[in-house]
């Protein structure tokens, strides 16, 4: 074979990326409609000009990413028809990707850079895709890990908002929340703290939750109370003890429930309650007295909207959760790993994804996140 004809092959085989992805045909329980599927991706830069060929390096497994399967979400997926016979979509919201190719007219993005997605339903459990340059934003690829990128986008970012978009929070002042060992949760913790902010932390009962209050105090929570605690009368006095006068301006939940009710009772006057999840899937039912006696707002925050109509303010804030990461003043989510190598099949990396979803679905304390090697 020639050297012109080689280098001809070298070429045509460069064209055509192999991708490996989650994806489903159609809506339902994750454990049965996911599949491994197989595809090429055609990264010819004259062909795609204004597409960037990204591998992507991490990527966990969500709440809102299993809503999203199960056909609940509000943000639907992209069912694409030009990947299979039968059109697909390809699950995952959040990731961190490493630009491989260009094409010639993409501006502003080159090989070996980091990304994270600037919009959702992109589909990220997969090991190669194409994307448009509007649906990336640059990240720092040195001085952060792949898990920090690959987890900022969702739960830092809720959290960021909750605390600033809603009450006139003042340092020293106090907000509460439920679920306060989520990812939100240890995220409000930790920004809270480096704004002068006091938290009061509810989580459940278990077996170690001495472990557990301990690992919340070393990120900055100030108390940490269980769910049957908080419940209790004697709790009012409890709250006086914590607070010392301050007022609890904010309350974040994340449960619904009677998990809401006993957050929204330890609000000051004006204070305000922000829904941003509803894992008890029970709806909020509050006494009219909250409303006239100590005047409380109730609001919803859905991150997913705010980036949509603030894309760089979203950027902005994604590069100073990133360096507060850098200066050791923010900490990991904590996470359990699950490998894809390059060299794996594709039976062995769906065994791995599954395994790592049934641990998420029974309710595993770690994200579940997906390193590709």
């Amino acid at each position: 074979m020639t050297r012109i004809a080689i280098n001809r092959l070298v070429h045509l085989r460069r064209l055509h990326v192999k991708s490996q992805a989650i994806a489903f045909t159609e809506f339902g329980d994750p454990t049965k409609v996911l599949k491994l599927h197989e595809y090429s991706i055609n990264t010819d830069p004259v062909a795609n000009p204004n597409s960037i060929l990204v591998k992507f390096l991490a990527w966990p497994i969500n709440p809102a990413d299993i809503n999203q399967i199960e056909g609940v979400y509000p943000s639907k997926p992209v069912f694409h028809s030009n990947l299979s016979e039968t059109p697909l979509a390809i699950g995952g919201n959040e990731g961190v990707c490493k630009v491989v190719e260009t094409g010639k007219d993409v501006i502003g993005f080159k090989p070996g850079d980091w990304a994270v997605m600037q919009k959702v339903s992109v589909g990220t459990w997969r090991t190669y895709a194409e994307c448009t340059p509007d649906q990336l934003t640059l990240v720092p690829s040195k001085g952060n890990t792949e898990v920090q990128a690959a987890t900022i986008s969702v739960n830092p970012c809720t959290a960021y908002r909750m605390l600033k978009d809603f009450a006139d929070m003042k340092p020293g002042d106090f907000f509460i929340q439920n679920g306060a060992n989520s990812g939100v949760g240890r995220a409000a913790i930790q920004l809270g703290r480096l704004w002068g902010f006091r938290s009061i932390n509810v989580v459940r009962n278990r077996p170690q939750l001495g472990d557990l209050i301990a690992d919340l105090k070393s990120i900055g929570a100030d108390a940490v109370v269980t769910d049957e605690e908080i419940s209790g009368r004697e709790f009012r006095s409890s709250l006086k003890e914590i607070t010392q006068g301050s007022p609890v301006k904010l309350a974040l939940n994340c449960i619904g429930g009677k998990s809401t009710l006993n957050i929204a009772r330890q609000l000051s006057p004006g204070g305000h309650l922000v829904t941003y999840g509803a894992m008890a899937k029970q709806p909020i039912t509050l006494p009219p007295s909250l409303f006239i006696f100590k005047d409380i707002h109730c609001h919803g925050e859905w991150v997913t909207a705010w980036s949509n109509r603030h894309p760089k303010e979203k950027q902005q804030m994604i590069q100073e959760i990133l360096a507060l990461y850098r200066n050791g003043e923010f900490k990991d989510v904590p996470v359990e790993e699950f490998i894809w190598k390059e060299t794996d099949s594709a039976e062995t990396k769906y065994n791995l994804f599954m395994k790592a979803l049934n641990n998420y679905i029974a309710g595993g304390h770690n994200k579940q996140l997906c390193l590709i090697k």
